[in-house]
């Protein structure tokens, strides 16, 4: 008796079946835990460039400008045609400071004024600025300053705007967007115009 049941505890194969299951079990679980690592992975490094992306528009928009009241066109009367334009800027968000060094010709400026309308295009326009009210005396435009920007378009322009014209001037800061100011002058060359 003893030897039959012997012969049968040997062709008993549930054993090898269960230590098969143990084996496919682990796989699933290493295979399930290196998806799960490539996916956390992903998932991380998705974030980074999404928290990278978001620095960047808000030091992009923290160095933005804003004009502050009206545009002023200055003319002369005699000849009909305007000389020069004269606008107020301040830090847009009161985040990063703004180099307003001016291109008088005897600097380098950071900032460059263009001229657009439907006779001429000019770049890099000489400039002067004029910091009114709260200034601690350097060519940064920071919280709570405000600058008055003065574009000669006498001596950067071939064709100085007359009646009716319809400019545009566009500030490019080294950072930060570009502010586009569209306008027209009206029917009749004053010494002073607020353009609005």
């Amino acid at each position: 008796m003893l030897k039959g049941l012997h012969k049968n505890l040997r062709r008993d194969e549930r054993g090898i079946t269960g230590l098969e299951t143990a084996i496919i079990l682990i796989a699933f679980v290493v295979v399930a835990s290196v998806f799960a690592y490539t996916v956390l992975s992903a998932g991380i490094f998705s974030s980074q460039k999404g928290q990278e992306a978001v620095y960047a528009g808000l030091s992009e928009a923290r160095a933005t400008m804003e004009i502050k009241g009206s545009m002023f066109a200055h003319g002369n009367a005699t000849s009909g045609n305007v000389t020069a334009v004269s606008f107020t800027l301040t830090n847009a968000m009161k985040g990063q400071a703004i180099d307003l060094t001016p291109n008088d010709g005897n600097t380098t400026p950071v900032t460059i004024i263009s001229y657009t309308d439907k006779n001429q295009h000019a770049n890099n326009l000489p400039w002067t600025v004029q910091f009114i009210g709260k200034d601690n005396g350097d060519n940064l435009l920071e919280q709570d300053e405000q600058a008055v920007i003065t574009v000669n378009l006498e001596t950067g322009l071939t064709i100085s705007p007359v009646t009716y014209d319809t400019f545009t001037i566009e500030v490019k800061p080294v950072t930060g967007a570009s502010l586009v100011l569209n306008r027209t002058l009206p029917a009749r060359i004053d010494a002073v115009m607020d353009l609005h």
